[in-house]
């Protein structure tokens, strides 16, 4: 089978593809002046800050586990700045640079790999789920919502601020799960208002895509009668110029989209792989040289739009960023026993008090016994 088209606007020397290749795409993103275009350089840089300085907070033992999103910045900021504030995410558990742009701290990022909670946000506040970790069970999850925002009468009503889309972000692995499938056939069959965001990084913990698929990831969407495209992962603007056409798509009626974002994963699964065990060098650095980040600075140089003076303030902030890090993830504390019960539903429940009643006793008799 041929290779499906990859959608570009940028190329990896920075230079502006042919504008006649994708109008409609190219009109998406011509508002971004250079301005703009900093913002989204800024946003990569300090999300690529993050991934190196929480993986170092792993190798020092203050984190269990840290999966790396590392040259995955481009797919995430540009999807997640092409969002309006009502849309709803739900993340798999590497979309920081997602996180980031929807106004997360970065520091409750980093409770769940620290061992001390499911999730340190409130997921209403940033419309911006929790982490999954169970592979591909949360694109169901999105599946539902986006029903129930469709039911709700938030859909093709033509009011910019009330019409919502739901954004699932998933890997190239998840695509094999039972429910991701699933997912594709009721967000088919019911036209739901979602964008289902597949970041293929070619590697499935050490499974590459050809072991996975024999037809190109994109095609997939396809075949469940849901609009599929691929584009370039480490090309921030064709990230955010297809995401924006699949979010008005879903909000204005016209259902589902899949979106294979075809990007690399220049760090390991998580922390605890490693990656030489079952790729090459010569692939690392020949994805290397297609740095997201690097494609957007040659960019922005080529524009004459960096000088010393705006990379001098976000080196800045990076190093703010590190050491705040740092600073609150070593102070993060366990928490109390007690705290399991607390969460558990939405509103007081007669029963789970009752749990927590009886394990305050139980615990009050190891402190007696200790104090005999």
């Amino acid at each position: 089978m041929n290779e499906p088209d990859l959608v570009q606007l940028l190329s990896p020397t920075g230079h502006r593809a042919d504008p006649d290749a994708h109008p409609d795409l190219e009109a998406r993103v011509a508002h971004l002046d250079a301005a703009a275009l900093r913002e989204l350089y800024r946003d990569m840089v300090l999300v690529r800050r993050f991934d190196t300085e929480s993986t170092s907070l792993q190798r020092q033992g203050e984190l269990g586990l840290f999966p790396q999103a590392l040259g995955q910045e481009a797919a995430q900021v540009g999807s997640g700045r092409a969002m309006a504030r009502q849309d709803y995410v739900f993340p798999s558990y590497r979309e920081h640079g997602v996180a980031h742009v929807r106004g997360v701290d970065m520091v409750d990022v980093l409770r769940q790999f620290r061992g001390i909670d499911h999730g340190g946000w409130d997921p209403a506040e940033h419309n911006f789920h929790l982490y999954t970790l169970v592979i591909g069970s949360h694109t169901l999850h999105a599946t539902g919502y986006a029903m129930g925002v469709q039911r709700d009468g938030l859909v093709g009503t033509g009011d910019p601020e009330r019409d919502t889309a739901v954004v699932a972000y998933f890997g190239d692995g998840a695509t094999a799960q039972g429910d991701t499938n699933e997912a594709f056939v009721f967000a088919a069959v019911n036209n739901a208002p979602l964008v289902l965001f597949c970041q293929n990084n070619q590697w499935a913990i050490s499974e590459p895509t050809t072991k996975q698929s024999r037809v190109p990831i994109v095609e997939r969407g396809r075949g469940f009668g849901v609009p599929s495209v691929r584009v370039d992962g480490n090309d921030v603007l064709a990230c955010y110029a297809v995401t924006a056409e699949a979010l008005e798509r879903a909000r204005t009626g016209g259902g589902p989209t899949f979106i294979e974002a075809y990007t690399y994963r220049m760090g390991a699964h998580t922390t605890s792989d490693d990656p030489t065990r079952y790729r090459s060098a010569a692939e690392e650095e020949e994805w290397r040289r297609r740095d997201p980040i690097d494609r957007l600075r040659l960019h922005l140089e080529q524009l004459g739009a960096l000088d010393g003076e705006f990379l001098a303030e976000v080196e800045a902030q990076g190093e703010a960023l590190g050491e705040r890090l740092r600073r609150e993830v070593r102070a993060m504390a366990a928490p109390s026993s007690g705290s399991m019960f607390e969460h558990v539903y939405a509103t007081p429940h007669a029963g789970v008090e009752a749990e927590r009643a009886w394990f305050a006793e139980y615990e009050a008799l190891f402190v007696e016994e200790g104090t005999r």
